[in-house]
């Protein structure tokens, strides 16, 4: 073996006792001796990144072994100080990734100033650096070391090689509290735009989630966490360190919004009101010279108004409209304005938001984008990567989709129902052509969904009617009648059997008049969901009969038996209805219950003849109104 290859195993051996050293705690005098043995003594590289020890020390967060090491120093090493790794991090960077480390940072800066203004490979100072991790106690000791210079330098200091800010980073990674600082103290950093041309406040405008306070998701989750954190102080904690971030978002688009007037810069408005009837058949040949500007015409980022109708950020709409009330004619250079926004994102809570601005929202519902488009046409232009929250199934993306269209009819100008755009589509053709595709599939899931849901039905209906020719404790052979007819436990269980007949046929009633149904979109707007959830709520009440039925009848059966075989069989027997109980009616009472109630009471409306509804309705206010002496309101 020769002498370089020694030297090779010598320095990998070495390494390896270094790292292990530094992996264990109670090693560090071990690592302050191993240090002394190599030339660059803490400076020594250790890793394949190029990690000398004092990275790796510091990485580890073990602040006192670095300020020992960096005592044990030789003079003669000061000038490796500013070594850095492969991605660029100096030793600075990498302390300037845990608040513990002020006293080494301190100490780093003593002995080599120039630490303070090195770049890593992404142009990230050290200042900078510890932004991005929120380390706010770093971040201000640093920055008091460039207090005393000048706006261009403390910029550069502040801003990486692509131009975004510290201010952009720390609304990027929701640090707001920093974030909130940096706007106070570094003013010229809330007008500076990123490689992408955005601004920290449009950044926070596409953030909604930040003025949200995080919530348990499901019935059995906050069940399970409500007992869990009766015995420890999670809760209490978490909810403790949203709320600063939270309090901080609101108080940083406060102070950004105050300073931000990029909507002042909007389109000139143009009036094209005058619609295009497809009747008339109106040419939508675009002369060359207006061609030209468009392909020409520069394209430029939404203000942080149209950012936040975009992303649903209506705490942000709401102060920017709150500020400067004007800014809601801002027109992008597509030629929308705020309501197309809003509405081609279905971003239901501003929509709801602008409706009831009565003045602006008849001149919003007026105006044509650049494509000839009208509000209406926006529902047509449904964002490809848009999903809803809120619904389950295709059928039901569906039909958000036709609510959403009988909605923006609802506020559409008369004349504009039958406009074209450009590429001679009315808003409802343009409608049908977009969701075309979704309505096979929807077609297809629902008549899956109705297929297997009524052979089920159908299964439960036949055990429902088996059961009742076989009473629980048999029959008397001489009058036929059961002998526990007199039983209490008896009429519950016949009660129960029979509604869960009744019921399991009426849901195969229900699922069988959606496979006959023809499948429109006008279907899937009412008729089929609700049809859906209807004949869903008859056949979740059969399987809960059932479940009652069984219940009494293991009741009837252990009469004579003793009471902890009662306690016992009686609880066991309540399982499935416990299981069915927190699996489905939390997350079912909310839609499937609501959806198939209204649309009995539709349906009841229509079948009973309205000349015994009106009667019964005058009975009702009738009995309502108020006794002699007393003071509450009447309601009709």
């Amino acid at each position: 073996m020769d002498s370089s290859t020694e030297d090779i195993d010598a320095r990998h051996g070495r390494n390896a006792e270094l790292y292990n050293a530094l992996m264990i705690d109670e090693n560090q005098n071990k690592v302050i001796e191993l240090c002394s043995k190599v030339p660059d003594h803490a400076l020594h590289i250790l890793t394949v990144h190029d990690d000398t020890v004092l990275h790796m020390a510091t990485y580890s967060k073990k602040s006192k072994l670095v300020l020992s090491l960096l005592e044990e120093l030789p003079d003669n090493c000061l000038d490796k100080m500013t070594r850095q790794n492969k991605a660029g991090n100096t030793i600075l960077h990498a302390t300037a990734t845990s608040d513990h480390a002020l006293p080494v940072v301190n100490e780093l800066l003593k002995k080599a100033p120039g630490l303070l203004g090195m770049r890593n490979n992404s142009g990230e100072t050290a200042l900078y650096h510890s932004a991005r991790c929120g380390k706010t106690d770093i971040f201000h000791f640093l920055a008091d070391k460039i207090r005393g210079y000048d706006q261009v330098s403390k910029q550069s200091f502040l801003q990486r090689g692509d131009k975004t800010t510290a201010l952009h980073i720390c609304v990027l990674f929701h640090h707001f509290e920093l974030a909130l600082q940096i706007a106070k103290d570094h003013q010229f950093l809330i007008n500076e735009k990123d490689t992408d041309g955005l601004t920290s406040l449009q950044l926070l405008s596409l953030k909604p989630e930040a003025f949200k306070l995080k919530h348990g998701d499901g019935f059995l989750k906050k069940l399970i966490n409500s007992v869990k954190y009766r015995c420890s102080s999670t809760r209490r904690e978490t909810i403790e360190k949203e709320k600063p971030q939270y309090e901080s978002a609101i108080q940083l688009a406060k102070l950004l919004i105050q300073k931000d007037t990029s909507w002042e810069d909007t389109v000139p408005i143009q009036d094209k009101r005058r619609p295009r009837i497809h009747r008339y058949g109106f040419s939508t040949n675009i002369s060359s010279h207006e061609k030209g500007i468009r392909e020409g015409r520069e394209i430029v980022i939404d203000p942080p108004l149209l950012q936040a109708a975009k992303s649903g950020c209506i705490h942000i709409v709401k102060e920017i409209l709150k500020v400067y009330p004007q800014a809601i004619g801002y027109i992008n250079n597509q030629g929308r304005n705020i309501l197309h926004v809003a509405i081609k994102n279905r971003q239901l809570e501003i929509f709801e938001f602008l409706k009831k601005m009565e003045i602006p929202m008849r001149q919003l519902a007026g105006k044509v984008d650049d494509e000839g488009n009208t509000m209406l046409h926006m529902v047509g232009k449904r964002r490809k990567d848009y999903v809803s929250e809120t619904v389950e199934g295709p059928g039901f993306v569906l039909q958000a989709e036709l609510l959403w269209y009988e909605r923006v009819e609802e506020v559409t100008v008369p004349h504009f129902l039958n406009h074209q755009n450009n590429k001679k589509f009315t808003a409802e053709g343009l409608f049908a052509l977009t969701h075309n595709e979704l309505r096979l599939q929807s077609k297809e899931w629902i008549k899956r969904t109705a297929e297997g849901c009524s052979v089920n039905a159908v299964l439960i209906s036949t055990v429902a009617f088996a059961v009742a020719y076989t009473v629980p404790g048999g029959s008397d052979e001489k009058t036929g009648f059961p002998i526990l007819i007199n039983h209490p436990f008896f009429v519950v269980f016949t009660i129960s059997d029979v509604c869960a007949l009744t019921l399991s046929l009426a849901s195969v009633v229900t699922f069988l008049s959606i496979l006959a149904s023809p499948f429109r979109f006008q279907d899937f707007k009412h008729s089929l969901p609700n049809k859906l959830m209807l004949g869903f709520t008859f056949m979740f009440l059969s399987v809960t009969m059932m479940m009652v039925a069984f219940v009494a009848t293991v009741m009837l059966m252990i009469k004579n038996k003793e009471s902890w075989a009662k306690v016992a069989l009686y609880t066991f027997s309540f399982i499935p209805i416990g299981i069915f109980a927190l699996s489905y009616f939390p997350r079912y009472i909310t839609t499937s219950t609501s959806r198939a109630c209204k649309y009995l009471h539709e349906k009841t409306k229509q079948l009973i003849p309205r000349n015994i509804l009106v009667p019964l309705k005058k009975i009702c206010c009738l009995s309502n109104r108020p006794k002699p002496g007393d003071t509450t309101s009447f309601i009709p």
